[in-house]
């Protein structure tokens, strides 16, 4: 059973209505951070996939680095929309 006075830290994060027009410092950092363990994470199940000798796990590494690879791919697409965004707000 869930509590109902659970702190603040504990409840789920609500999605930001707007995306602010300002990125801080500390969230570039964060993004920069999930782009990197989604590269790496890609890269390393794909090297494991290509020294594994089971089809099966050799199947489900390479699914896993598609994942990583299609949420970089995502990240950076969200990134660059906003960027366009930006660029065509008027001054």
């Amino acid at each position: 059973m869930q509590q109902q006075n659970q702190p603040s830290s504990m409840q789920q994060a609500q999605p930001m209505p707007q995306v602010p027009d300002i990125v801080s410092t500390k969230d570039q950092l964060y993004i920069s951070d999930m782009l990197s363990w989604n590269l790496l994470a890609c890269k390393k199940a794909h090297f494991f996939a290509q020294n594994c000798q089971t089809p099966e796990i050799q199947a489900a590494l390479e699914e896993a680095g598609q994942m990583h690879q299609r949420h970089y791919d995502k990240i950076l697409s969200h990134l660059d929309t906003q960027q366009q965004t930006q660029m065509q707000k008027p001054n």
